[in-house]
């Protein structure tokens, strides 16, 4: 946390990152996620009059719209105070005149139970051993960056990459990964050189209910591009089966990062469930 004085001290655009990142750490505060080192610890004034005075800092900004101003009034005046709302609200503010959306920056982020040092840094990752995706052809750089982030999140091991998936390392994928390019583990190659000694199945449409599918306690899914799906060589490839995600809508069609997201949380439930046996 920063004291309000030196708040006030920054210029424009710096002033208003630290700002939303200030505001971020307060509404983990409030959650009761806090990461260590990030803790609001200031003894001569509570947390609601620490929320008051830095959003009065915004307040004096000459770009922010007078309806967000009014808004921002409105919720400091309020009575019972909501510290959580008027932290999202001014986060929120902030992140428009900055011109980025909310979900481009980690500011929430959920206490890990990897090993941890002192200084709140996290030694490794924790994740299913033998756990992976095989991306064919992912064009987007968003949508690829997208599978990255839920891989870490859900706790796969690596992320292989077809040779003509576009480039992890391309600037649009790493803004959507958030940092999670450059903690997984990844490999581009064809599907022939895949491991042998891992299961592998896919993804796509035609096959196996999600809710009914087997998934292997290790093994790699295939998932498709986003205009053709799964190639007809890596359905071969995906020898352990075919998964599909039942859906009623008159399109029928998830985006290949969502649908990934899905797969990957079934695919944990599973592997969850067999642990406790």
């Amino acid at each position: 946390m920063i004291e309000p004085g030196k708040l006030f001290q920054l210029e424009g655009g710096q002033k208003r990152r630290k700002l939303a990142l200030t505001f971020g750490a307060l509404e983990r505060d409030i959650q009761g996620i806090a990461e260590k080192g990030t803790e609001y610890n200031f003894t001569s004034m509570t947390r609601a009059e620490y929320v008051k005075k830095i959003t009065e800092v915004l307040l004096k900004d000459p770009k922010l719209p007078q309806g967000a101003a009014d808004e921002l009034k409105r919720l400091l005046a309020a009575d019972p105070f909501d510290e959580l709302r008027l932290c999202n609200c001014t986060r929120n503010h902030l992140l428009t005149l900055i011109g980025t959306f909310p979900a481009e920056w980690d500011l929430v982020i959920a206490p890990h139970a990897a090993p941890v040092d002192e200084d709140g840094t996290v030694r490794q990752r924790d994740f299913f051993p033998g756990v992976a995706v095989y991306a064919e052809d992912i064009r987007s750089p968003f949508n690829l960056g997208s599978i990255f982030r839920s891989a870490e999140a859900m706790g796969a091991e690596k992320v292989y990459i077809s040779p003509f998936c576009t480039d992890p390392e391309q600037p649009r994928a790493i803004r959507s990964g958030m940092g999670c390019i450059e903690t997984m583990g990844w490999e581009r190659c064809s599907l022939d050189e895949l491991p042998d000694d891992l299961p592998v199945f896919a993804l796509e449409t035609g096959g196996t209910d999600i809710n009914e599918f087997k998934f292997p306690e290790r093994g790699i899914c295939i998932i498709g591009s986003e205009e053709l799906g799964v190639s007809p060589e890596a359905l071969a490839r995906a020898t352990y089966g075919r998964v599909t995600i039942p859906m009623k809508g008159l399109k029928a069609s998830l985006n290949v990062g969502v649908a990934f997201g899905i797969l990957m949380q079934k695919w944990v439930e599973a592997l969850t469930e067999n642990q406790k046996h």
